[in-house]
């Protein structure tokens, strides 16, 4: 039994680790760029914050896992709980917001010229850093009441109105309060992966569209990821198959855990769901962008009119 917890615990310590080094790769390549008086593109600033939200995310969920796992019950108290629980859920509010941006991002950037995305493209670049204060604010509200629902850990098994966390707890509420306040608390979440889900249908279209006619100008010769442009459209679908894929298993979980009691391995299950995508994408992206150097094209919508 021993042996299995010091495996849980080493195996979220290297899924923390190996996402935490990737992420912070490219959050450094990216402040290098900046500092050497490289000109920051929009999905530079897009992909920036990604990888300093999923670092926050994999910290804020796998340092306590692992802890856990090696048997650490008690190592956080009710203040350290309501900053590591509030934490995470700010972070994986902000990965959803900016993966959502990532994906409309692109999506206005493929469009073709003679649509009406196309008008907005000079527009959503000028308004980046005012959606990332909007989002920051956000959810930094939307997530307040965790730093009251959210305590200790749970010392004593009589204790009926506390939720047992592992290493927290939780202020349990009637479960017509508890649905009333993950359904406003999953609106904007919902919100989010439908427009990740829309834009994800209309670039394959496009890039469907733009496939048949440059086939039918120069033959069966040219592959569909032969520009930069398309290459980085698949890269971006990539992750937020990812993304969506990964988010919705964790939240089936998570509402479970809300609505009923769930044996520990379900809960560590949720715990590794919700760190898939922080430790996956920044490699991702590394290999399918030959260390970024893919995105300078982003910038270039497709020259063909589709």
């Amino acid at each position: 039994m021993i042996s299995n917890d010091i495996a849980l615990g080493l195996f979220f310590l290297s899924q923390t680790g190996f996402g935490v080094l990737g992420n912070s790769f490219l959050l450094g390549l990216y402040i290098i760029n900046f500092f050497i008086g490289s000109r920051l593109r929009p999905i530079d600033l897009i992909l920036t914050h990604v990888a300093f939200v999923n670092d926050l995310v994999l910290l804020s969920k796998g340092i306590p896992q692992t802890m856990i796992a090696l048997g650490l019950n008690h190592f956080l108290d009710d203040v350290g709980c309501k900053l590591v629980f509030y934490l995470h859920r700010v972070a994986r509010g902000l990965s959803l917001s900016t993966t959502c941006l990532l994906s409309t991002f692109q999506a206005i950037i493929i469009s073709p010229r003679n649509s009406k995305c196309s008008k907005l493209k000079a527009r959503v670049s000028k308004h980046i850093v005012h959606f990332y204060f909007f989002c920051w604010t956000f959810h930094l509200l939307i997530n307040f009441l965790i730093l009251i629902n959210i305590k200790g850990p749970k010392r004593s098994k009589n204790i009926t109105r506390i939720q047992d966390l592992i290493y927290c707890s939780a202020t349990s509420y009637a479960s017509a309060n508890i649905a009333l306040y993950v359904f406003i608390i999953s609106l904007p979440d919902i919100s989010c992966v439908a427009i990740m889900v829309w834009t994800s249908g209309y670039m394959v279209f496009i890039l469907y569209r733009h496939h048949q006619r440059i086939q039918s100008i120069y033959g069966n010769n040219l592959t569909l990821g032969g520009s930069p442009e398309n290459r980085t459209t698949q890269t971006i679908l990539l992750l937020v198959f990812t993304f969506v894929s990964f988010y919705s298993l964790n939240s089936i979980l998570v509402l479970l855990i809300h609505f009923k009691k769930l044996p520990s391995w379900l809960i560590h299950t949720s715990a590794f769901l919700a760190a898939c995508f922080p430790s996956c994408s920044p490699f991702v992206l590394i290999i399918n962008s030959k260390l970024c150097h893919i995105y300078k094209a982003t910038a270039i919508p497709l020259k063909s009119k589709l």
